[in-house]
């Protein structure tokens, strides 16, 4: 029998630090396990195939196979942080030569930076770096503010998207790396995250409350979605899930070859990222990210629900240092602190409201019935 969490007061999840707060939504059984713990290992083999050690290797050598000839045999990209980094690092091992493509939105940290230099000396691999115009991504970004909606990271990780497929399409590229894994990111609520390949739900955000013609943002349109993924072929790869990943393990093996420094949070390679996560989403949205990424350590037996306790007990932003990053981001978007504080005030807005992407789905019979004519003519 599931029990509803509603008006039944503060309820946590026995196994994870997952809880009422974080997801009014948040099913528990009637021993109190949430619909987290029962969707994980639901899930698991759907993302961890058994045979991973045996099938492994043998794509490693599929991705060799197809790039001869080629200047890369793979595409991955480099945050500086702790997946994208171990995930370079294996593919060194694995004697992969990807190319190495890196989004500068001009919100990196330095120590990101320091991190991304060190990992491309060291590794002899090359980088290409996108900066983006930043008067247009400052649009972009104060769109989403101005529009109320939750993840405001959209505007990244759409441009991210479209970098890595433009550039695949460029140099023959059949297979993109990505450094998500299942094992500490399967868990996230539905509603504290927007799909990031939506250009329909972006541009509409942006037509409403931008004020500049987007001339260089690199945008994932629904067309170019279909052409690199049914098309072209070119196949996403999760590596990390097919080996044993361990995140405390990831950091100290980087430490010790690249003389990798840690950041101090998820994604806080990004001065925005680490500003959104830790003062935006609680203050605004009453989200707190580390709730979610904690209870994925647990459930992958990599860290106690004891430990993921004790990290909840820490301040997110020490006074001092919140008051710094606030003046340093306010300032580098423009923004006034009257309009900071009405902002923070305002009810959350659903993305949805600004529509969305559905082209896609109509396009998949046509496009099935469109891809073996596709591959014969590419034979011949």
């Amino acid at each position: 029998m599931v029990l509803s969490a509603e008006d039944k007061g503060y309820r946590q999840c026995i196994l994870t630090v997952m809880d009422n707060i974080a997801d009014p939504d948040i099913r528990f059984d009637e021993k109190g396990v949430s619909s987290y713990v029962h969707d994980f290992y639901t899930h698991y083999e759907k993302n961890i195939p058994p045979n991973a050690s045996e099938l492994l290797p043998q794509i490693i050598e599929k991705i060799k196979k197809d790039g001869k000839g080629k200047p890369y045999d793979c595409l991955t990209g480099i945050s500086g942080g702790v997946d994208s980094s171990y995930l370079i690092y294996k593919a060194k091992e694995w004697g992969l030569r990807p190319l190495i493509v890196h989004f500068d939105n001009g919100w990196n940290s330095e120590i990101a930076v320091r991190n991304i230099n060190n990992i491309i000396s060291k590794t002899g691999f090359e980088l290409f770096t996108l900066v983006v115009n930043w008067e247009e991504f400052k649009d972009i970004q104060l769109s989403y503010i101005k529009a109320g909606v939750v993840d405001l990271e959209v505007p990244t990780d759409h441009a991210i998207y479209a970098t890595w497929f433009k550039l695949s399409k460029k140099f023959k590229i059949n297979y993109v790396l990505n450094g998500n894994n299942y094992i500490t990111e399967s868990i996230m609520p539905n509603s504290w995250i927007y799909n990031k390949a939506d250009s329909v739900n972006l541009m509409n955000i942006h037509k409403q409350f931008g004020t500049k013609e987007l001339k260089t943002y690199p945008l994932y349109k629904p067309m170019q979605q279909l052409l690199y993924k049914n098309i072209l072929n070119i196949e996403v790869i999760k590596p990390l899930n097919l080996i044993d990943y361990n995140k405390a393990t990831a950091k100290m093996t980087l430490i010790n070859e690249f003389g990798w420094a840690d950041y101090g949070g998820k994604h806080y390679e990004s001065l925005y990222t680490k500003f959104y996560q830790a003062y935006i989403l609680p203050e605004k949205f009453k989200i707190d990210k580390r709730k979610a990424h904690l209870s994925n350590l647990i459930l992958a037996k990599q860290i106690t629900k004891g430990d993921a306790l004790k990290e909840l007990e820490t301040q997110l932003y020490a006074p001092l240092e919140l008051a710094a990053d606030k003046k340093y981001f306010l300032k580098k978007l423009g923004i006034t602190g009257d309009f900071w504080d009405d902002y923070l005030k305002k009810s959350r807005v659903e993305h949805l409201v600004y529509g969305r992407q559905e082209f896609l789905s109509e396009m998949y019979p046509i496009i099935k019935l469109l891809r073996p004519i596709y591959k014969f003519f590419k034979r011949k």
